[in-house]
């Protein structure tokens, strides 16, 4: 029905316009005639030749009136948008009258064989043009007056930020279209000859220096940052100062859609914490990931989980010849069993298996690698909240450490290939159970790469922004329910990474790997929580400490103001990605390390006893006061 009423109206605007032409034609021909006698009908019917060059263009007319049509017809002059005319159209105008003009004066040449005055043609060409320019661009111009008389209703105020191809993509979509209720009223560009110039009618008043200003001058309430080129670092000191008003603020995402010729509003986002960070993606081989997961059996532990179901995403595009997904949580591993499905309905029906267990029991942990021998596994399955493994370290001790213990100890049975552990920056120089307990899993790793030919490696990161549990989730909540947000000490700081980013890392880690490596990511400078947590307020739209207010609440038990990446005896070195380094492996006693490990498992079984004193044989950097902390039971000691 939709298609109908369209096609109705395209056939009516365009039998308007071939009407309008015809008509434009005739009295071009005749303005033509009557310009050359400076428009005096008198002075040209005084002269002598008149009656015949009157008489030529009556004969003649219907032709024109013919050809005209069809030259307009090959320019697709009743196909374009003309409500959206600019310089093409304009040069397709042009064209098609230049060319009706040549065509009239070969025609009357040729079949008429009678001539008029030589400047006719000329004159005729020229009223041609005014007059289908004028019904060509009618609507556009009556359409600008009407925005422009209709800019007082527009109730939200834009500064848009870059004066370049993008930012003159989206002033124009603006200004141009009805549907938006937004008015540009200044463009900001740090380069020092636009300012001054105007961009469809809007100032470039100023660079970066200016934005403040400019928020109050013109009453922005809105700022869109219109700068897909420019570097992380650059683009984090603009949206530093954006963030110091109360402006909605919003990113073009990416220079993609300048190629495809995709600006528009309508691919504006609003800011990401992500676009705080203050740096680049990390860049991975994609050619190397390929060939050592292609046509492997992959197992993912914890698969269902913030990290695990990542990896999952990401290896299914490099064709593995079946990926296992184990998770105990059954809620976790059937969203992420139904996404890929969704995605990758092919590769899921032979290539996908889901199994639920826990890492924790050896005999189904045993029971999976007998069946299916897989190749590489990723080992992401932890326990990771710091603060709720203070109060329970038992468990951590039991799912974290044991729970590595078995999944290793299957791997160098069963022959795998690699061994991928998921480990994080809290273990340097651990100051909490969750670190000392992944510390053990680095040793653990390590200490198994000697005993056989499987490669076992650990990826060692920082924050994941996003992720289950972590700070960013929890500020969200906070700021939703009005407030306060919390954050333990003013002075801490962390280091981030973006999902996609820490499990790029730990795939192209099990490229890299030969035995024995924990790989680092080179994270950039680290973020202030307090920071953080005054971004995120203000790109919701609040003011800190006016609207929303912050809380500082102190250290918790084991938390650090700062977290390490590597320890003194590590050292670095590079990869080929040089975002990615490797810390050197520590020399330990293997057999005293399984000794007191074997112990420790004993002991974390003693639902009441203290495993801290144990952590401690086996991690000497683990910074342990006895007679702090908490027990397994919750309470102080």
């Amino acid at each position: 029905m939709k298609g109908n009423v369209f096609n109705r109206q395209l056939f009516v605007r365009r039998t308007a316009l071939i009407i309008y032409d015809m008509l434009a034609v005739a009295a071009s021909m005749a303005l033509g005639l009557l310009m050359r006698f400076d428009m005096s009908y008198a002075e040209l019917t005084g002269t002598y030749d008149s009656d015949i060059w009157i008489d030529s263009l009556w004969q003649y007319l219907p032709i024109a009136i013919v050809s005209t049509v069809v030259i307009f017809y090959l320019f697709r002059m009743y196909n374009s948008l003309w409500s959206y005319a600019g310089i093409p159209e304009m040069g397709s105008l042009i064209g098609a009258c230049l060319s009706s003009g040549v065509a009239q004066f070969v025609g009357m040449q040729l079949i008429l064989r009678r001539t008029v005055p030589r400047s006719y043609y000329f004159m005729y060409t020229i009223w041609l043009v005014v007059l289908i320019a004028i019904s060509r661009f009618a609507y556009r111009l009556f359409r600008t007056f009407l925005l422009k008389k209709s800019e007082d209703a527009r109730n939200v105020n834009v500064m848009v930020i870059g004066a370049g191809e993008a930012g003159n993509s989206i002033i124009r979509e603006m200004n141009s279209s009805r549907y938006i209720q937004k008015a540009v009223c200044c463009v900001i560009d740090d380069n020092p000859s636009k300012i001054g110039a105007y961009i469809h009618g809007v100032k470039v008043v100023g660079g970066r220096n200016f934005i403040i200003e400019a928020v109050g001058r013109y009453d922005i309430d809105e700022i869109i940052v219109a700068l897909p080129l420019l570097p992380k670092r650059e683009l984090k000191e603009i949206l530093d100062i954006c963030q110091q008003t109360k402006c909605d603020l919003k990113i073009l995402p990416g220079i993609y859609q300048l190629v495809n010729g995709d600006v528009s509003v309508s691919q504006l986002r609003k800011v990401d914490v992500t676009d705080l960070l203050g740096r680049d993606p990390v860049e991975i081989d994609n050619d190397s990931i390929l060939n050592y997961v292609k046509g492997k059996t992959v197992l993912v532990t914890g698969g269902g989980g913030t990290i695990g179901s990542e990896l999952c995403r990401q290896i299914v595009t490099h064709q593995p010849k079946l990926l296992i997904i184990f998770d105990i949580y059954e809620n976790n591993a059937y969203d992420i069993q139904q996404e890929l499905r969704m995605k990758y309905p092919e590769f899921c029906t032979d290539h996908l298996l889901v199994l639920i267990g826990s890492v924790r029991n050896t005999a189904r942990v045993e029971d999976v690698f007998e069946k299916y021998h897989p190749d590489i596994i990723y080992h992401a399955a932890a326990h990771k909240h710091v603060p709720l493994m203070e109060i329970s370290p038992n468990e951590a001790i039991k799912n974290n450490v044991m729970g590595t213990w078995k999944v290793c100890e299957a791997a160098l049975k069963y022959k795998a290939e690699r061994f991928v552990l998921i480990s994080t920056d809290k273990a340097v120089n651990p100051t909490n159970i969750m670190g000392a307990t992944k510390r053990i899993c680095e040793m653990i790793v390590q200490a198994y790469d000697k005993k056989g030919e499987t490669s076992f490696v650990a990826v060692r990161f920082g924050n994941v922004l996003g992720s289950s549990g972590s700070v960013i989730p929890l500020f969200n909540k906070q700021i939703e329910a009005g407030g306060p947000v919390t954050v333990t000490d003013p002075r801490i700081i962390r280091y981030f990474m973006t999902i996609p980013e820490a499990v790029s890392l730990v795939i192209q880690a099990g490229a890299y790997a030969k035995g024995g490596e924990i790989f680092v990511l080179d994270m950039g400078e680290p973020v202030k929580i307090l920071d953080l947590a005054k971004n995120l307020i203000r790109l919701s739209g609040f003011v800190p400490g006016e609207d929303i207010e912050i809380k500082f609440t102190g250290l918790r038990p084991g938390e650090k103001l700062y977290e390490e990446m590597l320890m003194d005896e590590e050292g670095m070195q590079e990869t080929p990605n040089k975002l990615i380094h490797i810390g050197k492996p520590i020399e330990m006693d293997a057999e005293s390390f399984f000794e007191n490990l074997a112990e420790l498992n004993i002991e974390s079984k003693k639902e009441k006893a203290d495993v801290r004193e144990w952590i401690r044989n086996l991690v000497p950097t683990y910074a342990y006061t006895p007679g702090t902390g908490m027990y397994s039971d919750g309470k102080n000691e």
